[in-house]
């Protein structure tokens, strides 16, 4: 009988994943480079490189109000759907309740619901609430919409926690609340972050539900998209360029962070007697 060798590699699923990865990152690569052509958006491939995209970028203030509008949105929506939806992960992990299948449900489907109908909710709520369309609008629909992002991490985070530790604590004469603050919020910080870059990307990214919620300012999502229906240009390949830069890094320091933790754990098991 013979056995394939699992580190062989294959030519064919070598040449699937070259164009797999070309499919995905080669757009990127050919955005990147536009933001540095003279020329603008024609003539591939590009002849004259410049930094005058980025200089006339960084004297435009409508894009940078725009800017600080995604940043702050993003910033508040990731503080509220974190607090939400530790609170919701918790209440699927450790407590019982009728109707608690229901509730997961309903957690979680904001993660199916096109961005649309969300955003169209939402929209009818504030008009019924009476609440004028603002900043303060996106906030909430970013945040009460990424609520389900949140708490699939962190229940996920949480079903991987060592509850002996927790208990340990308990039996030390620790409190409830204690214990949360010392042991089981700490155990999720692995979790915390990596929920909170995933919402804090995913707010900056949303159109949908800002379509609908958003008042007199814009964000830069929307800021792009208004502009893009002129044409495409140059500036708008430049600040595509920094996102993905920033993003880059994002998940450069949630690695180091992971492999750090990951890294600390180990010791500790390998000093415990």
């Amino acid at each position: 009988m013979r056995f394939t060798n699992p580190h062989q590699r294959s030519p064919l699923l070598m040449a699937y994943a070259v164009l797999v990865f070309g499919f995905i990152y080669l757009p990127i690569l050919v955005l990147i480079v536009y933001s540095f052509n003279r020329d603008g958006v024609g003539g591939f491939p590009p002849r004259h490189l410049t930094l005058a995209w980025y200089r006339q970028l960084f004297s435009d203030s409508a894009i940078w109000d725009s800017v600080i509008n995604s940043l702050l949105v993003a910033a508040a929506s990731v503080a509220l759907a974190l607090t939400l939806g530790l609170l919701a992960a918790l209440a699927l992990d450790r407590a019982k309740f009728p109707g608690k299948a229901l509730f997961r449900r309903l957690v979680l489907l904001p993660l199916i619901l096109p961005g649309i109908i969300t955003g169209l909710s939402l929209l009818m709520f504030a008009v019924f609430a009476g609440m004028q369309l603002s900043l303060l609008t996106v906030f909430l629909g970013h945040g009460t919409a990424l609520i389900s992002v949140a708490t699939t991490e962190l229940f996920a985070g949480l079903q991987k926690l060592d509850r002996a530790q927790e208990e340990a604590s308990l039996d030390l004469g620790g409190t409830p609340w204690q214990t949360f603050w010392r042991v089981t919020l700490p155990n999720l910080k692995l979790s915390l972050i990596a929920a909170g870059l995933l919402i804090f990307t995913l707010s900056m990214d949303e159109i949908a539900v800002t379509f609908f919620l958003i008042g007199r300012d814009n964000t830069l999502p929307l800021e792009i998209w208004g502009r893009l229906r002129r044409g495409i240009t140059p500036e708008i390949n430049a600040i595509s360029t920094l996102i993905f830069a920033l993003s880059v890094a994002l998940i450069v320091i949630w690695y180091r962070l992971r492999v750090r933790t990951i890294g600390t754990q180990v010791q500790e098991l390998l000093e415990r007697p």
